[in-house]
């Protein structure tokens, strides 16, 4: 899910800095930055999305290393669904009926299931959900009409027994909340003995509001039926009410779900469309989809559509609203690199299908999210107007979740660092591999702003507040969830790109989801690969940053330099004392006192800056609280910068990272720091 329709949060002292950086250099910026482009490059008299776009060098450096990492073709089928919809359009209703075919996946006999009814989130302002409106974040606005869902049948076929009638009314320790139920059995289910479950519902759709809901016609048609929570393979449920920061976690299975709708309307779905039959004015269209673990859908009589398809034969499907052509061709042109550049480094995108649905204006609580096969994107039709790449990252952020969500189906509630952050690093990097340096946007004179240099800002005031591997259920307001999540787990990875190398970090991430595609991985199997990837070291400090709210400031403390002049004393006997030894020069001798504050180690450059402008760069491992640098040469040393390429990212106050023999910043670094500081402070600029 995106972020962007949250806050982004408080700034503080990194704004300081920033607005500092930028009243100095924004002149010398304009003209360093002047040979960036600010478009990809089309052919001539070719629509934007009709372009075809290469791999990305930058994305593929280490691809030879990890694609041969033995990765799944298919998922392990659990909890299979195939369902009957049919819509009102009136009464914003579903009706639903159908069978779940449910597997005991775990070495354990269970004696009850877990069902999610999330659609009951929206019931009434005693939910769970609603009484966590004035945390923050998306969702936050009051509902014009409420939504829930009722279940009239769970007959379980195998046991010749109605199980709903003996289902728990609402979730564990919270009589006002009816979104994770429990359902005992009559017996236990051995491991691997399968449940047909034949179930009946309604479900009555909220005003749009979080990922789900209805504004006039339309209908965004998700969180519908009663979904199995996932069962683990030692006999626990995951099970977990409806939270405002929290997402979703399913078992695998196959999906046959047909929807009736009026005739009028357009649907767009999970899966590929298997038939279509219209009657009585009414058309049912039936889809199919394997190796997934959720379905939506969304139906509207005023929806445009534009198609097209990959080299690899993906059918690609934008839906939109009216007037929205250009944003369609920018999401259609943005989806087929997507799907190419996280195909090479996250492993080939399985389904033949996508479906992008862009919500119209008043809808925009549907937007910026993601299920299989079907993402949606949002905002207004002029945004591409302004500079601001809103509906390419959007665009690429949802179809990211594709792999970190989709195929590697990670526990969104207990870690959504893995999902949310994990996938706002593969935006930036994509991002930044089709538009160099203007990735978050391109503005007058050629000047760009880079998406990665925004995360640093969002996440720079809220590092201490709380651990980023946490729940969802956790974070005490949205500003934290949504930076620390999002922005500083995309900090962390870009880190250890700037100081480990990208190649090595793509190579990481790259086997993660080749290795447990389709296999619900955890914290612990993401830090094994970077350990044998990148080494002990970046593992520690990766698990610091995450678990234990490891933070890191480089600081240059001390500098001096002196002329060398002849050696004074006494040499020798001091009855007979000896000449004094002859220096080779009478140069200049220095000394550079560097400090390491937090608990994150890095490995850090550190330039030395002579008074005619020349360097000379010293590398520290970064081990220890402070480290010393000695120097003699013929020229004054009159500054020094450490980490001078901005590689730590992580690094708490950009500010101290330099000093002069006069105290200040070093004239020679002050065009570097300033374009730094002018990239941020414009991405928070820009809408």
């Amino acid at each position: 899910m995106s972020k962007r329709q949250g806050g982004r949060g408080a700034w503080g002292r990194t704004l300081l800095a920033i607005v500092v950086g930028l009243g100095a250099t924004y002149g010398a910026a304009l003209a360093a930055t002047a040979g960036v482009s600010a478009e990809p490059s089309s052919a001539p008299g070719v629509e934007l999305a009709e372009a075809v776009i290469p791999p990305s060098p930058a994305g593929s450096g280490a691809l030879a290393a990890f694609a041969a990492e033995p990765m799944a073709a298919h998922a392990d089928p659990v909890a299979s669904y195939t369902l009957r919809a049919s819509l009102d359009p009136n009464l914003h209703q579903v009706r639903g009926e159908g069978t779940i075919v449910w597997r005991n996946a775990s070495r354990i006999p269970q004696r009850e299931l877990w069902l999610h009814l999330y659609l009951n989130a929206f019931k009434n302002e005693k939910t769970n959900y609603m009484r966590q409106r004035a945390r923050g974040f998306r969702g936050g606005g009051a509902l014009a009409d409420y939504g829930w869902i009722r279940v009239s049948k769970l007959f379980a076929r195998e046991l010749d027994t109605e199980l709903w009638d003996k289902a728990d009314r609402h979730t564990p320790g919270d009589p006002d909340d009816e979104t994770d139920i429990r359902v005992p059995l009559p017996r236990a289910i051995e491991p691997g003995e399968t449940l047909t479950l034949d179930v009946a519902f309604v479900s009555d759709l909220p005003s749009v509001t979080l990922r789900t809901g209805f504004d006039e016609s339309f209908h965004m048609v998700a969180q519908w039926f009663p979904k199995l929570a996932k069962i683990e393979p030692d006999g626990r449920w995951a099970h977990f009410a409806f939270y405002r920061f929290s997402e979703f976690y399913a078992d695998y299975g196959n999906y046959d779900v047909t929807i009736d709708a009026p005739e009028r309307y357009v649907i767009g779905a999970t899966g590929r469309l298997d038939k279509e039959t219209t009657k009585d004015g009414r058309v049912e269209r039936r889809f199919l989809q394997e190796d997934v673990h959720d379905f939506a859908f969304t139906a509207w009589d005023h929806f445009r559509e534009v198609t097209a398809t990959t080299a690899d034969g993906v059918a690609l499907r934008c839906l939109y609203p009216p007037g929205f052509d250009r944003d369609a061709t920018i999401e259609l042109d943005a989806a087929r690199f997507g799907l190419e550049h996280f195909g090479a480094a996250y492993g080939k995108y399985p389904y033949g299908t996508l479906t992008i649905v862009h919500p119209p204006p008043g809808a925009s609580e549907a937007g910026g999210m993601e299920y299989p096969t079907l993402i949606t994107t949002g905002g207004p039709w002029w945004l591409p107007e302004t500079g601001a790449r809103a509906i390419e990252g959007v665009t690429i952020h949802e179809l990211g979740h594709q792999w970190f969500y989709g195929l590697v189906a990670t526990n969104e509630h207990a870690f959504p660092f893995l999902d949310e952050g994990l996938n706002s690093y593969a935006e930036g990097e994509s991002m930044e591999a089709r538009w160099p340096g203007n990735s978050a946007a391109r503005l007058p004179g050629g000047f760009g702003v880079a998406l990665p240099s925004g995360y640093r800002v969002a996440a720079a005031e809220v590092e201490h507040n709380e651990a980023v591997a946490q729940s969802a259920a956790r974070f005490a307001s949205g500003s934290d969830y949504g930076s620390l999540v999002y922005s500083r787990t995309a900090t962390i990875l870009n880190t250890l790109a700037g100081v480990y190398g990208p190649d090595r970090v793509r190579e990481a991430i790259g086997r993660y989801t080749r290795r447990y595609r389709f296999r619900h991985p955890g914290p612990e199997e993401l830090l094994g690969i970077l350990r044998d990837t990148m080494g002990p070291d970046a593992e520690l400090a990766t698990r610091q940053a995450l678990f234990e709210r490891g933070w890191v400031d480089y600081s240059v403390a001390e500098l001096s330099s002196n002329r060398m002049e002849p050696v004074g004393g006494v040499f020798g006997d001091p009855d007979k004392p000896s000449a004094a030894p002859v220096l080779d020069t009478y140069g200049y001798r220095g000394r550079v006192l560097v400090r390491r504050h937090g608990t994150l180690v890095f490995p850090v450059d550190i330039d030395l800056v002579m008074d005619d402008g020349s360097t000379k760069r010293v590398r520290w491992d970064g081990k220890g609280v402070t480290h010393e640098v000695d120097y003699e040469g013929e020229r004054k040393l009159v500054a020094a910068v450490i980490d001078p390429e901005h590689r730590v990212l992580l690094d708490d106050d950009l500010l101290n990272n330099a000093q002069s023999d006069r105290g200040g910043g070093p004239g020679s670094r002050v065009l570097e720091r300033g374009m730094f500081g002018a990239e941020l402070l414009l991405w928070l600029l820009a809408p």
